[in-house]
């Protein structure tokens, strides 16, 4: 009864979906069936293939990497140090930004500095190998080279700005 209080409305919204895939199968209606057949289906597909295998690998960094080497390199007084460490964990990781969340809050939850944890998720957005690869070879090297110059001082007005605003605030990580 708890879990259903606590999670309710995602519990609402799940079962809303349902109802309009089966409304929509059932009397081919076609907005829901081209939703059902489009992106739904792939997004589905990418997420049944990607989340175990992102599970198990922040499982295995839960385990291997004390929490003191952590603080340590990229905790609260880590520095410029701590931030470079976390932007390469992030330019040299694959997939799509939802991925990112779990090893952000792994890095939390093991004593990363918040400013780091912004900074490790403006940079996977941003910075990302993969992403490099593509845009290299669409828009150029020196293209690339200058949104990266232009990106990184924003990422990091961004985490400056965040950091500050939830040091004001009382923040606690809520168990899952």
């Amino acid at each position: 009864m708890r879990f259903i209080k606590k999670h309710g409305v995602n519990i609402g919204i799940i079962v809303a979906f349902s109802l309009f895939a089966g409304y929509s199968v059932f009397t081919g209606y076609l907005p829901g069936l081209e939703i059902l057949k489009g992106n739904f289906r792939t997004f589905a597909i990418e997420l049944i293939s990607m989340l175990p295998l992102m599970f198990i690998l922040i499982g295995l960094f839960d385990v291997w990497l004390p929490k003191e080497k952590v603080q340590k390199h990229i905790g609260a007084g880590s520095g410029m140090k701590g931030s470079l460490l976390v932007a390469l964990l992030a330019f040299m990781q694959a997939g799509p930004l939802y991925a990112a969340f779990p090893v952000a809050y792994m890095l939390w939850k093991k004593g990363c500095s918040r400013f780091n944890i912004f900074i490790y998720l403006g940079a996977f957005s941003t910075l990302k190998i993969p992403m490099l690869m593509f845009e290299i070879g669409f828009l150029g090297v020196k293209f690339s080279l200058l949104r990266i110059v232009l990106t990184m001082p924003a990422v990091i007005a961004i985490a400056f700005t965040m950091d500050r605003y939830y040091a004001k605030k009382s923040f606690k990580i809520k168990s899952l």
